[in-house]
């Protein structure tokens, strides 16, 4: 079976999503197409392609004679995400509580691995930071994932952008936040291994809550 290569657009939409977005540094600034054709390694075209999808996403803004504009997060969209988060967390708690199929093993291992990282001592450093919030969201994915609806799975991957932008910065925002998380995940994890829907469901509200309140007072 051939092996399909990907595209350059992919290659430019999974950089800028992956690498670009989630940089601090780049929020609020004009990106260069040719700057990043070359760090990436191919044409302006399927640059301007991935900025495009990007620009229908509302995470890029072409502004006519200016270019591709990387806007920060407004007060108003962080809150609009923790409160959606919340809605969909909180679902995906009391439904697995309920089913019995909270996944407490894969919980464990991600938290396991955010304070290996926490513990690393780079809280400066964008790469460690990046990685420990990939790990964040391995874990709240995998609450929603056990719920077993794959609407509810697909629409919360979505806001994996969005997610990783807010989370990169509260880590830059706040002294000490990566293991601060990794405290308020345990207690999460504690809920649930105790049955307890309520104190679940005040974990969970406590984590974005913090996790809000970092953003808005930076």
């Amino acid at each position: 079976m051939p092996v399909l290569r990907e595209s350059g657009r992919d290659r430019a939409l999974h950089y800028l999503r992956e690498t670009v977005l989630v940089d601090p540094d780049a929020q609020g600034t004009f990106l260069s197409e040719v700057e990043l054709a070359n760090r990436i390694g191919v044409s302006r075209t399927p640059v301007r392609e991935a900025l495009l999808l990007l620009v229908a996403d509302g995470l890029i803004e072409m502004l006519p004679g200016r270019g591709a504009y990387v806007p920060p997060m407004t007060g108003r969209q962080i809150r609009e995400l923790m409160e959606l988060r919340g809605v969909l967390e909180r679902h995906a708690a009391s439904r697995t509580l309920a089913d019995g199929t909270v996944p407490l093993a894969v919980l464990r291992e991600t938290l396991a691995e955010q304070e290996r990282l926490a513990d690393g001592g780079n809280d400066g450093d964008l790469e460690t930071a990046t990685a420990f919030i990939d790990r964040d969201m391995v874990f709240h994915q995998a609450m929603i994932d056990a719920v077993g609806n794959s609407m509810l799975a697909r629409t919360y991957a979505g806001l994996r952008v969005r997610q990783r932008r807010v989370g990169v910065a509260a880590l830059f925002c706040s002294a000490n936040r990566q293991r601060a998380v990794c405290g308020e995940h345990e207690r999460i994890v504690e809920a649930l291994a105790a049955g307890d829907e309520p104190a679940a469901m005040r974990a969970i509200d406590e984590h974005l809550a913090l996790t809000l309140r970092v953003l808005l007072e930076a």
